[in-house]
């Protein structure tokens, strides 16, 4: 039951964020959630829209990836993915107030679930098309060349055998085309390295872009490759457990070089689209 679920998690966002605000968005606010589950030549295939939530908090609270670790935590039993974004009032009206249209769609097209009252929102500025087209081309023009930056460094390293600094980059490198196919669609980028996340929060975007990792659902081999991906942030550098074969890079970066012609072309089109 969608509002059961959604009156559970608001209870866990208020008692772990002593939110101001609460706004659900996305597709489960504007009724366009899917959760297509299917069995093609024996393999399963898999995608279920999340439960979006901008969770709004005063300045000085405790630190927002902590809250969003609780809220995730504690919505394990939700069959759907709870996806919390969690800011204080003062940097979303700083977005606002810029012309954030992430903050101001979620705004006029989400719906409000919680406010205590206290705090309004600033009114957001209005970007023209024009105005719009050149902020997009601006955040492409900067990650997306940096993504191939970090592919290039991909086979030198893998070229040298330098593994761990191969998954490194590469991480690097799949962090940058989600964070550049973010920021021109939305204008929003989250403040993570976490590849998950990043993979949840593009999922509205493109179906081919987020079915590139994890799938098959429930396939072993594709689960323990973006497990090596993601970990190649924090684990390729310093744990000494960490370990990646070559066969492993090969796959991974053959991934990611279709993931660079996507979000290219995914881009473009946005650009093009203002």
């Amino acid at each position: 039951n969608k509002q059961e679920d959604i009156r559970q998690i608001l209870e866990i966002i208020k008692e772990e964020a002593n939110p101001v605000k609460v706004i659900l968005f996305g597709s489960h606010a504007n009724g366009n959630w899917v959760e297509d589950e299917y069995v093609e030549n024996g393999v399963r295939f898999s995608y279920i829209s999340d439960y979006d939530f901008l969770v709004v908090i005063k300045k000085g609270e405790e630190k927002e990836h902590a809250i969003i670790s609780h809220i995730e935590n504690r919505s394990n039993h939700v069959n759907n993915v709870v996806s919390p974004i969690v800011h204080d009032i003062d940097y979303i009206n700083e977005g606002l107030r810029f012309g954030q249209y992430f903050f101001t769609d979620i705004i006029n097209e989400g719906i409000l679930l919680f406010d205590d009252g206290n705090y309004t929102f600033d009114e957001p500025r209005i970007l023209t098309p024009i105005e719009e087209k050149k902020k997009a081309q601006g955040y492409f023009d900067i990650w997306f060349p940096q993504a191939q930056g970090f592919l290039k460094g991909v086979d030198f390293y893998l070229t040298d055998k330098e593994l761990r600094l191969c998954a490194f980059s590469l991480h690097q490198a799949t962090e940058c085309f989600y964070s550049a196919v973010l920021l021109v669609y939305t204008g929003y980028k989250p403040k993570t390295h976490n590849l998950q996340k990043l993979r949840n929060y593009a999922k509205h975007i493109s179906t081919d872009l987020y079915q590139l990792f994890r799938t098959p659902v429930l396939n072993e081999r594709e689960l323990h490759l973006f497990d090596l991906l993601k970990k190649g942030y924090i684990d390729a550098r310093y744990k000494l457990d960490y370990v990646i074969s070559e066969d492993d890079l090969k796959e991974l970066i053959s991934k990611v070089k279709k993931m660079q012609e996507l979000v290219k072309q995914l881009c473009q089109e946005k650009i093009e689209s203002f």
